[in-house]
């Protein structure tokens, strides 16, 4: 068994890792066979390759978003015709027309969310994969193997790392079976986790530890850290820490980048909210499910880049890095698909044509419709058929048991009645098929009492 982080992810997010996984692994190994083998570097290049394979999504996405900024007012004025009426009729009334509008936009109701839900996964399952590159990226982790080989075999190696600052995420790991056990496979990870995550500093503290190790250590963080230059700065680092030791040691240029790393990535992030097409919400409106909606799109634009800003600060600068190339990248595509757009999108001739997939489904529908109806009618002749051929035997067998009294005493009633009514009427032929069924019950009675009468 294998140690958390390093452990590729299972469930719903293991294929997509997987795929993901190949691609970073991959790009790394091209840079590094061009003497350029740059972790920083392989996540920009990740990121774009990644966005590349999204954008179809993102199209879609763009294309939603311009068109309900369009047709909002129209959805807001079918909420106004109808607010306060809770009744059925005017509820499915509402419904028809909301839907009238999507099918004139030709968008569907649900459009986004299936985006998002899509596009979910592989945000997710980008974050695993940058935040644990060596679970992916074979050369990485061969550089710390074989210092870790020659660590499990030293003790007290496991208390120092477990006093490392990120390392409490890693506690359970220390305290598994797997680990308790000996198994060494778990016991590698479990120490790549922690040392994948180790400030320069921790890094200094463990040769000082261990000053046996010394070389051995020292020379591994070196390949790390050369791993880890990005544009002079080590992205394994934190922000946070990179702020505090460029205090300390009065290294201001340092502090810059610190916080220059979070301000980017809250920047670029606002910078996109900007970008994206904006709906036209009247926070005057008196619909308040409206104006809730829109002050809660409008607090959400103020709070993720913050938000950004923070997780930048506190994570390690890969994540920053991601972050900031990432918005970067969807700051560029949603320019770029935003004039495409306005280039090819005629909403007159998109109105039209929509309007003209409706009617065909709306046709289709009937017909399908009109089928099963026709279907339905086939079934029920054959059936009314089946029945009245069951009925014509029973008629016949109680008629081949009547006297000749009693079939002449039928007659006589039945032309009795009809002489109340005008020949070929309605009325008589009714009347006919009622003193008909009449008379084949008597006969039916008479039929029971002879049997009985035998018995």
């Amino acid at each position: 068994m294998q140690g958390i982080l390093l452990t590729r992810a299972n469930g719903v997010l293991k294929p997509i890792c997987w795929v993901l996984g190949e691609i970073m692994n991959g790009i790394f190994n091209v840079l590094d066979m061009i003497g350029i083998p740059n972790v920083g570097l392989s996540i920009l290049l990740f990121t774009l390759i990644v966005y590349l394979l999204m954008l179809p999504l993102n199209v879609r996405q763009q294309k939603f978003s311009k068109l309900s900024a369009i047709m909002n007012p129209e959805l807001e004025a079918i909420k106004k015709k109808y607010q306060g009426k809770t009744d059925n009729d005017s509820m499915m009334k509402q419904q028809a027309e909301t839907k009238a509008v999507y099918d004139k936009y030709g968008v569907s109701q649900t459009g986004s969310c299936v985006q998002l839900l899509i596009q979910m996964p592989i945000l997710f399952a980008l974050y695993r994969i940058i935040y644990a590159m060596p679970a992916y990226v074979d050369k990485l982790k061969d550089a710390y193997t074989g210092l870790v080989t020659q660590l499990i075999s030293v003790d007290g190696v496991a208390e120092i790392l477990q006093g490392f600052s990120n390392s409490s995420r890693y506690t359970s790991q220390f305290s598994n079976e797997s680990y308790l056990a000996g198994d060494v496979e778990y016991i590698s990870n479990t120490f790549i986790d922690c040392l994948n995550m180790a400030t320069p500093t921790e890094w200094e503290s463990l040769a000082e530890a261990f000053p046996n190790l010394a070389n051995q250590i020292n020379s591994t963080y070196e390949v790390i850290s050369r791993y880890n230059n990005f544009l002079g700065v080590n992205i394994g680092n934190t922000p946070a820490n990179l702020f505090r030791q460029g205090f300390s040691n009065g290294t201001y240029l340092m502090c810059f980048v610190a916080i220059l790393i979070p301000f980017l990535a809250a920047a670029t992030q606002w910078l996109n909210t900007k970008l994206m097409p904006q709906q036209n919400t009247n926070t005057n409106s008196s619909d308040s499910t409206a104006n809730s909606m829109a002050q809660s799109m409008k607090t959400m634009n103020t709070v993720m880049p913050l938000m950004s800003a923070w997780f930048c600060f506190s994570f390690q600068i890969g994540i920053g890095i991601y972050w900031i190339g990432g918005a970067a990248i969807r700051g560029i595509e949603q320019v770029a698909i935003n004039k495409y757009l306005d280039k090819t999108l005629d909403y007159d001739k998109l109105i039209e044509q929509n309007k003209d997939k409706a009617a065909k489904k709306q046709k289709e529908y009937q017909e399908k419709q009109q089928k099963r109806a026709d279907a339905y009618s086939s079934l029920q002749e054959q059936a009314n058929r089946n029945t009245k051929k069951i009925s014509n035997r029973a008629n016949i067998e109680n008629q081949a048991t009547m006297s000749e009294e009693e079939r002449e005493a039928k007659m006589k009633e039945v032309q009795k009645y009809q002489k109340n009514t005008s020949a070929g009427s309605i009325a008589a032929r009714a009347n006919m098929v009622r003193d008909y069924n009449n008379a084949n019950e008597g006969s039916n009675t008479a039929s029971k009492s002879k049997s009985s009468d035998k018995k």
